[in-house]
Order: structure tokens, then C-alpha cells, then sequence
């Protein structure tokens, strides 16, 4: 391994607040029980995850997830928020 090489754990990200549909900062756990999920505190990246509701996820999931799929195209397609959290995370990735 390099010097300049060096491990992340978490990343700032920007996402939309569901209630307010503003923009906020989160943070992506990289690694560990919370991998690729995004999170208000770095601290909970090290939690455990939710197996209760892991499983109610899973079972919404599997019952509503061609509506999901459409309302998420949808909202990413024309809500100015999720355009700009999506364009403010793909410059923050390429510097």
C-alpha cells in the first residue's frame, strides 16, 4: 500500500430530506454492518443493523416495488432537489 493510499470508512454525501425536500449532508458508510447506507451520524455507521425492520423492508418491498421503481424514477426525473443532490454527488466523487 501507498502512503497517499489510505482506507475510508465514510463519505459526506448530500441527500434529499423526505419531509422538507431541501438538501441536506449525510454520511455513506463505506464499510462494516451499514455498508452503502446512508446515515445522518458518522457514529452510526459501527450500529447494528435493524433485523425487525430488515424484514418489514422486505416484505413492503416485495409486495410495492413496481411502484417504488416508478414514484423513484419519477422524483429523480423531476424533483430539482434530487437533480442537484445527484449532480453535487457525482462532482464530489470525481475530485
Amino acid at each position: 500500500m501507498r502512503a497517499y493510499e489510505f482506507v475510508t470508512e465514510h463519505r459526506l454525501v448530500f441527500k434529499r430530506n423526505a419531509r422538507t425536500g431541501r438538501l441536506i449532508l449525510a454520511w455513506r458508510c463505506e464499510s462494516g454492518p451499514r455498508a452503502n447506507r446512508t446515515v445522518p451520524h458518522v457514529a452510526d455507521c459501527g450500529k447494528a443493523p435493524d433485523v425487525a425492520q430488515a424484514q418489514r423492508m422486505k416484505k413492503t418491498r416485495a409486495r410495492t416495488k413496481v411502484r417504488q421503481a416508478r414514484r423513484t424514477k419519477r422524483t429523480k426525473r423531476i424533483n430539482p432537489a434530487s437533480k442537484l443532490a445527484t449532480r453535487l454527488n457525482v462532482l464530489r466523487k470525481t475530485r
